[in-house]
């Protein structure tokens, strides 16, 4: 399915809503001002003066407004230096679900899986929506888009928080185990929400080679197979990982505003010197088990903080 995006004048916009008026149908996602369906293609102008054209007769309806018969197509993945799976020409405008995951890196917080289904229909309206590689946006921004996009899109967040992290660290899931469970079960949520629809291809910003992935899951009693590509930077490589990128790192902020106020002290993100001081002052004023249940024990911070409390 071709799928054309044109940026046009105030002018041009009011002709393209003239022109499409018997054709007019209701669409209430955010950020579009007009849509319209022919027989064989589905019109949508959006408030930033994008028009979307999609279906077997895009070229000819963009033609109309000068538009270059010209359709998305994907990045390749070495051109980004990504490693993993080679994509299909045109993934990029093709229906995916993605999945990705944060708070591996942080002492304090859980880890936030997100698996979010963005069908080729949806793909600008994320766009418009403000979804790019999430390591470019501020966590501010991401909690702030993050509603909108949860209300656009099928979608499965999962938090492992501390407590339960530690109890599967003590017996001996690696965290690359735990991240796997989590990618696995986030994405068989998805696909049972979205039945019986299913995505083209699946998409997993990867954290481990095929063989280890899908190893770590072998005990598992349902495993997402079907489809499933694996890639390096995948959040450049399709809208729904960027997305699922977004939503983890709402739901890992969330989580940290919750510790932060039983903490009674704004937890920090990441692993540093900082993060070392702020353990120790926990410890000193709220106790070892207190601390453990807050942070991934098993990091170095807690023989750092042990030492400076």
């Amino acid at each position: 399915m071709s799928n054309i995006v044109l940026l046009i004048s105030t002018n041009m916009q009011k002709e393209v809503i003239t022109y499409y008026a018997s054709n007019f149908v209701e669409r209430k996602a955010p950020g579009v001002v007009f849509a319209a369906k022919l027989p064989d293609t589905a019109i949508t102008l959006y408030k930033s003066g994008k028009l979307m054209f999609q279906g077997s007769g895009a070229d000819r309806e963009a033609a109309r407004w000068g538009g270059s018969a010209q359709t998305t197509s994907s990045p390749k993945s070495s051109s980004i230096g990504a490693k993993g799976d080679v994509l299909p020409d045109g993934f990029a405008s093709m229906s995916v679900l993605g999945s990705d995951e944060t708070g591996t890196g942080d002492y304090f917080g859980p880890i936030t899986v997100a698996a979010v289904y963005v069908p080729a229909s949806k793909i600008e309206l994320v766009n418009e929506l403000g979804v790019k590689d999430s390591k470019m946006l501020t966590d501010d921004y991401m909690r702030r888009i993050a509603p909108d996009l949860r209300a656009a899109c099928i979608h499965s967040v999962l938090i492992l928080r501390n407590e339960k992290y530690n109890a599967l660290q003590a017996k001996g899931y690696s965290q690359g185990k735990m991240k796997a469970m989590m990618h696995n079960k986030a994405l068989g949520h998805t696909l049972s929400k979205m039945a019986p629809e299913k995505p083209m291809h699946i998409l997993i910003d990867q954290f481990a080679e095929r063989g280890v992935y899908y190893n770590y899951l072998k005990n598992e009693k349902d495993i997402v197979r079907e489809n499933v590509l694996l890639s390096t930077k995948a959040e450049q490589l399709h809208v729904s990982v960027a997305t699922a990128s977004i939503l983890a790192r709402a739901a890992f902020l969330k989580e940290m505003d919750r510790l932060s106020e039983l903490a009674g002290i704004e937890l920090l993100k990441g692993a540093s010197a900082k993060v070392d001081a702020l353990a120790a002052r926990i410890w000193r004023g709220q106790g070892e088990e207190f601390l453990r249940s807050i942070t991934k024990w098993h990091f170095a911070n807690t023989e750092k903080a042990r030492k400076i409390k």
